[in-house]
C-alpha cells in the first residue's frame, strides 16, 4: 500500500533564498565505490540481497578498471562552445566514437566482472557480450545510449551500460561546470541522459535543494522542486511512498503526464544513493505499477519495471 501527499514544502525557501550550484560533476574515483558500499549495506536487510550484491560487485569492477585506464578525450573546444550556444549537452552521445579507450573500458569491465557470482543466464550473457563482433557491440552501445534496450537482451546490455557509465563519468568529470547550460529539467547538461532519480540534498548552501542524477554519467543538476522532471508541469504533482516508510524515499507522480520519478530525501539520510536506493526500493515501483502511473526514469540495472 502506498501513502500519498500532494505537496512537499521546501525548507530552503523559508527565510532565505538559496543560491545552489547548477551542477555537481561526478567524481569517478569515488562514485562507484560509494555505490558499492551502499549496495552492500542495503543487501544486509533486503529481499533483493543476491541482486544487490551482484550490482555491488559490478560497481566494484567499475571502480577498479579505472586504474591505469587512458584518459578519454573531450570534444574540441569549438564543439563545446557550439553545444553551449545552441543549448545542447556538452557531450553528444550520437557522436561518441567507439574508439580504443571506450573499447578498452568495456573489455576491462567484462573481464573484471567475470569472476562475480551470477546466475547462469547472466554468465551466458557475459560470454555473449565478450564474443560480440564489432558491429553488434556498436548496436548495443546505441541501444544503451538511446535507452531502447531490447527486452530479450537485457542482461547483455547491463554489462555494456556499466562500461558506458564509467566512460561517460570520466568524460563529464573533465568538463568545466561553469560552461554548462541547462538543457531541460529531465536532461543532463553534460550528456543529455535522463535522470535515474532525484535527490533533495543537505549540502551547505544548497539545503533542501533538489538535484536530478544522470543515469549515464552520474552528474547532478539542479531542478526546482514540486515540478515534474518528465513534462515540466507544476500542477497535479503528488508524492507516494510505501506506507510505514521512513519518509526518505517517495515517488514524485504527475497527473499531467502520468509518469513518476523517485525522489530521495538525502537531507534526512545522507547515505541514500540515486542508483543503489532506486534498485533497493523496487517494492515502490511494484506498488505503483498496480495503478496508472508509469515509471519515467531510466536505470539500466532496473529494466523491465
Amino acid at each position: 500500500m502506498t501513502h500519498s501527499s500532494s505537496f512537499e514544502p521546501n525548507p530552503a525557501s523559508i527565510g532565505r533564498v538559496p543560491a545552489p550550484p547548477f551542477v555537481k560533476l561526478p567524481d569517478p574515483g569515488r562514485l562507484f565505490e560509494a555505490r558499492r558500499e551502499r549496495l552492500e549495506f542495503l543487501a544486509q536487510t533486503s529481499e533483493l540481497a543476491p541482486y544487490l550484491r551482484f550490482i555491488a560487485g559490478l560497481a566494484a569492477a567499475q571502480n577498479a578498471i579505472q586504474s591505469g585506464l587512458p584518459e578519454p578525450d573531450l570534444p574540441p573546444p569549438d564543439a563545446l562552445d557550439r553545444a553551449r550556444e545552441f543549448g545542447m549537452p556538452a557531450l553528444d552521445r550520437n557522436q561518441i566514437a567507439h574508439d580504443d579507450i571506450l573499447s578498452e573500458t568495456l573489455n576491462r569491465l567484462f573481464d573484471a566482472v567475470a569472476p562475480l557470482a551470477k546466475p547462469a543466464e547472466a554468465a551466458a550473457a557475459l560470454d555473449h557480450v565478450k564474443a560480440a563482433p564489432l558491429e553488434q557491440m556498436h548496436g548495443m552501445i546505441r541501444d544503451v545510449l538511446s535507452e531502447a534496450i531490447p527486452a530479450d537482451a537485457i542482461a547483455e546490455h547491463v554489462y555494456v551500460a556499466a562500461g558506458l557509465q564509467v566512460h561517460f563519468a570520466r568524460l563529464a568529470a573533465k568538463l568545466d561546470k561553469d560552461k554548462l547550460t541547462r538543457i531541460s529539467d529531465g536532461a543532463c547538461p553534460c550528456c543529455g541522459g535522463p535522470p535515474v532519480s532525484s535527490l533533495v540534498v543537505g549540502w551547505m548552501g544548497a539545503e533542501g535543494t533538489r538535484y536530478c542524477s544522470c543515469s549515464l554519467c552520474g552528474t547532478l543538476w539542479n531542478v526546482v522542486r514540486v515540478k515534474c522532471v518528465l513534462c515540466g508541469s507544476g500542477k497535479g504533482v503528488g508524492y507516494q511512498e510505501v506506507e510505514g516508510g521512513a519518509g526518505t524515499i517517495k515517488a514524485e507522480c504527475c497527473d499531467n503526464c502520468r509518469g513518476y520519478v523517485k525522489i530521495f530525501h538525502q537531507q534526512k539520510d545522507v547515505a541514500l544513493d540515486p542508483v543503489a536506493d532506486d534498485i533497493a526500493s523496487l517494492g515502490l515501483d511494484l506498488l505503483l505499477r498496480e495503478g496508472d502511473y508509469r515509471r519515467g526514469s531510466f536505470n539500466p540495472f532496473l529494466l523491465g519495471v
